[in-house]
């Protein structure tokens, strides 16, 4: 077997998993950025996201046969634009795929993860997810939209564009405003291949990414 493939997949106890699988191999050059940045449709009443004080995380799990061997994920942001408008029951919200943080070591605590991939793992991941998966060059946004169901400040219809592909969720929700400031948090689940990705497989797919992916959230606007 040759010595490029992943020197570090092969350590004593681990192959590392998730969107790293094959890290060691070279990522194809993605097309060029083709997606503009999509417009937010703020009102000046609402209040406005505040980036680093909010987050978005994802957990990304391992599965087939070997995911015994391998690492579980998770790549988050905090770099996040949009708005919250409860006067009309609506939030907007867009972060770029560049800037996601993989493998934070608090953020993996927090997902219940007791295990920290080394740094050619992370490296290795992050050149797969934007390269091989996500394409971030030509989809850099995520783009987020979304509504309270009618008579609910529990429940959000909120539509997702990853991909170039908008699909529709029901998201459950915690609200809270104190003072100038909305906080709201929850969490729910997608599948990649609702946006015509393919998750990640090597080795026959003996060592894969699931499809489903965990998000949750923490919004923090103020006015």
């Amino acid at each position: 077997m040759q010595k490029k493939i992943c020197k570090w997949i092969f350590q004593p106890a681990l192959l590392a998993a998730g969107l790293s699988i094959s890290a060691c191999s070279t990522a194809p050059v993605p097309p060029a950025a083709t997606e503009p940045a999509p417009a937010l449709q703020a009102i000046q009443s609402a209040h406005r996201i505040v980036a680093g004080e909010s987050l978005v995380a994802i957990t990304v799990r391992r599965s087939g046969p070997l995911a015994r061997m391998g690492h579980d994920h998770v790549v988050a942001t905090r770099q996040l634009e949009g708005f919250v408008d409860l006067g009309q029951g609506r939030t907007e919200l867009r972060f770029r795929l560049d800037q996601l943080m993989v493998d934070d070591a608090a953020l993996r605590k927090e997902a219940g993860l007791d295990t920290q991939p080394s740094v050619d793992a992370v490296d290795g991941t992050r050149r797969n997810m934007f390269g091989k998966v996500l394409r971030a060059e030509a989809y850099p946004w995520v783009l987020v939209r979304a509504a309270f169901e009618a008579d609910s400040r529990e429940m959000l219809r909120a539509e997702i564009t990853l991909h170039g592909v908008t699909r529709a969720y029901r998201v459950p929700v915690s609200v809270r405003e104190d003072g100038g400031t909305v906080q709201a948090s929850g969490a729910f689940t997608v599948k990649q291949s609702d946006f015509g990705i393919t998750p990640f497989a090597v080795f026959g797919g003996a060592l894969a990414v699931k499809d489903e992916l965990e998000l949750r959230f923490a919004i923090s606007a103020r006015r």
